[in-house]
C-alpha cells in the first residue's frame, strides 16, 4: 500500500491509515484541509506553495464522517474497500484516532471542542481502549486553547506525540522553516512533559545527501536529558525516516543501519528510555 492520501471516500476530514507506528488502523482527523501550517518542514508530503482547500472545520460534517468511519470499522465494511482489503488480518484492528493531517492540529481555534467530538464518538462506539493521539510540532502547547483540551485528553486515553527532529537551533531552522523559535518548542515540550507523560517523535534523514552528525544527535540527546532532569516524563521515542517522497527532493531516507546507529546513540545517552525505530521505503505497509 503506497497511497496515503488524506482524501478518502469523498470525506473532508476523516481518513483511514494503516500505520506502522500504531501497528494497525489509525483513523486520521485532518483539521487543516486548507493545508496551512505554521511550519514548512522540508520532509513534509504537502506541497505548501500550492496549498488550497476549505478554511475551518464544519463540525457537523466532521461528526458524520467520524461516526460513519467507526461504523464501517465495527461492521467490517472498511476492510472490503480497496486498498484496505489487502491489509493482513493480524493488523485489522483500530488502535487510535489521531489528530494529524495537513497542518498543525492544535492551531485549530476550536481544538478542545474537536477533541470532545472524538471522545464522544469513542464513547458512542464503546472504544474506551482506543487512544486519542495528537501529533503536534509542539509550537502551541503553551496556549490556553491547547491547555483546555488536556483534561479531555487525559480522561479519554489521550496521548501527545511531540515532534523533535533536531538538537541544534541551526538544524531546527533549516528543517522546519518556521518563525517559531527553537527555544519555544523546547520549553513547550519540557512544560507539557512535566504535566503528563508524552511521546517524542523524531524524523531523521539526509538533507542534501548528509544525515545528522554525531554532534547533532548528542545535542538532541542532551535536550531530552534536560526534560527528564527537570521532572518531565517521556514514554518513549519514535525514531523514523522518510518512507514516502517528500515535497523537497533534497530530502532522502536513511538506511536501516544509519537509523539503528542513531537509535543506539540515543539509548546509550538516555539509559532506560525506550527507542522504537521505523524504517524507510522497505516498510511492507503504509505509514502514518
Amino acid at each position: 500500500m503506497q497511497d496515503h492520501s488524506r482524501l478518502w471516500g469523498g470525506n473532508l476530514y476523516v481518513y483511514p491509515v494503516i500505520s506502522r507506528r500504531a501497528a494497525g488502523l489509525s483513523i486520521g482527523v485532518n483539521l487543516s484541509p486548507s493545508q496551512k501550517c505554521n511550519f514548512h518542514c522540508v520532509y513534509c508530503q504537502v506541497n505548501r506553495p500550492n496549498a488550497a482547500g476549505p478554511v475551518g472545520v464544519d463540525l457537523g460534517t466532521l461528526i458524520r464522517e467520524l461516526n460513519a468511519m467507526l461504523d464501517m470499522v465495527a461492521s467490517g465494511e472498511l476492510w472490503a474497500s480497496p486498498p484496505l482489503a489487502a491489509v493482513p488480518a493480524e493488523i485489522r484492528r483500530i488502535n487510535d484516532i489521531a489528530f494529524s493531517g495537513d497542518g498543525e492540529p492544535t492551531a485549530c481555534r476550536n481544538f478542545p471542542h474537536m477533541v470532545q467530538v472524538v471522545a464522544d464518538a469513542k464513547a458512542r462506539h464503546k472504544l474506551a481502549d482506543v487512544k486519542i493521539v495528537v501529533i503536534s510540532n509542539a509550537s502551541r502547547f503553551h496556549t490556553q486553547v491547547f491547555r483546555r483540551a488536556l483534561p479531555i485528553l487525559e480522561a479519554n486515553n489521550g496521548e501527545i506525540w511531540a515532534k523533535l527532529d533536531a538538537g541544534s537551533s541551526e538544524r531546527f531552522t533549516r528543517i522546519h522553516r518556521t518563525s517559531v523559535p527553537f527555544k519555544n518548542v523546547l520549553a513547550n515540550i519540557e512544560s507539557l512533559a512535566r504535566a503528563m507523560p508524552i511521546v517524542i517523535q523524531s524524523c531523521f534523514f539526509r538533507l542534501d545527501g548528509l544525515g545528522p552528525t554525531e554532534t547533532e544527535i548528542e545535542l538532541y540527546v542532551a535536550r531530552l536529558r534536560h526534560v527528564l532532569e527537570v521532572g518531565g516524563r517521556l514514554k518513549y521515542v519514535q525514531a523514523y525516516t522518510i518512507a514516502r517522497p517528500p515535497a523537497e527532493t533534497s530530502v532522502t531516507a536513511l538506511s536501516d543501519a544509519e537509523l539503528d546507529a542513531i537509535a543506539g546513540q540515543v539509548r546509550r545517552g538516555l539509559e532506560g528510555l525506550r527507542v522504537e525505530c521505523f524504517y524507510g521505503t522497505d516498510t511492507p505497509v503504509d505509514v502514518s
